[in-house]
């Protein structure tokens, strides 16, 4: 009966120095030649899209550089900005606080907060900013009172506060809100429930370990999701245009409806609007590296030369296959 398991005649180190392959010093990932030439097609064809589109008259690019920087571009740029930021912090606070009813053990504020998520979630922000902008035609004015019977305290007139300002951070914020609710809630449900067990079991209110030991542990699942929205953020508040606020679509709209230089006025809002979502990508990257302290596995990727011990078991190995000799 042939054994074909191992031999316990050594292998001289003559039989490694002939044989590079049996030495795991010389040992390297295989060639990805396809992987190159993938790369090789793909910067091509950039290239040629951006040869292409740069001397493409049609562009007319010097009407770009010329109404790029211009005043009222610039003021709908802020325009634009200001309801981001306003609309994205209301939004978050308001979904926050719908994260923790729609976890809470309270069946009403469940059923409250899945309802407000459920219909917001369920119809088109477009649909509810003209809904706010036209908030007067259904309710003339706005009345502050007890409910049914009580008298009334206060009565405004719906136009004067329901201006197009108004309407658009209503419409953003609240359309946010929903959206946001059911991020910071998957972020919470990612911490072990065993957190806040130990947390109360240290004498901790409720509130404080939602605080103090959740959140900022739900941070690291949180903070990508949002980073998404708040590039959607961005762009939504193009709707506004709709009901004449003055953001950076609005802008360009005015421009070429006056020259009728369409493809550049709306080239110029492309490039902004690309421009604020690379630096908030920038932002989004450095947000998540600090929340994923600890976390992260670091790959290695310099090649590491073996050490002493190991050349010297590689040299004077102790076994070798019957077939190898």
């Amino acid at each position: 009966m042939t054994d074909n398991t191992y031999s316990s005649k050594p292998v001289s180190r003559d039989d490694y120095t002939q044989d590079p392959r049996r030495n795991v010093e010389f040992a390297h990932a295989p060639r990805n030649y396809g992987r190159w030439v993938a790369w090789i097609v793909a910067l091509v064809i950039a290239i040629d899209v951006i040869i292409s589109v740069a001397r493409n008259p049609n562009f007319e690019w010097h009407v770009v550089s010329q109404w790029f920087t211009e005043t009222s571009v610039i003021h709908g740029l802020g325009v634009t900005l200001g309801l981001t930021v306003v609309s994205m912090v209301l939004g978050t606070l308001l979904g926050l606080l719908l994260a923790v009813g729609r976890l809470s053990q309270s069946m009403l504020l469940r059923r409250l907060s899945g309802m407000y998520v459920w219909f917001f979630r369920g119809t088109p922000l477009l649909v509810q900013l003209l809904f706010w902008y036209n908030m007067s035609t259904l309710f003339p004015t706005v009345a502050l009172g007890l409910p049914f019977v009580g008298p009334t305290f206060a009565t405004w007139n719906t136009n004067d506060l329901i201006t197009p300002l108004t309407a658009a951070i209503a419409g953003l914020a609240l359309n946010e809100a929903a959206y946001m609710a059911e991020i910071i809630r998957a972020g919470l449900l990612s911490v072990d429930n065993g957190q806040a067990e130990t947390a109360q079991a240290f004498g901790m209110s409720r509130g404080r370990a939602l605080r103090r030991i959740i959140i900022p542990q739900a941070m690291r699942s949180i903070i990508p999701p949002t980073g998404n929205q708040l590039i959607s953020m961005i762009k939504a508040t193009s709707l506004v245009s709709v009901i004449a606020m003055g953001d950076l679509l609005y802008s360009v709209q005015t421009i070429y409806n006056r020259t009728f230089e369409v493809v550049p006025m709306l080239m110029v809002a492309v490039i902004w609007y690309l421009l604020i979502t690379s630096v908030l990508n920038v932002g989004q990257s450095f947000i998540e590296r600090f929340y994923s302290k600890g976390t992260r596995r670091t790959v290695a990727a310099k090649r590491r030369q073996p050490s002493a011990e190991a050349k010297a078991v590689m040299a004077q190995p102790n076994l070798a296959r019957k077939e190898d000799l």
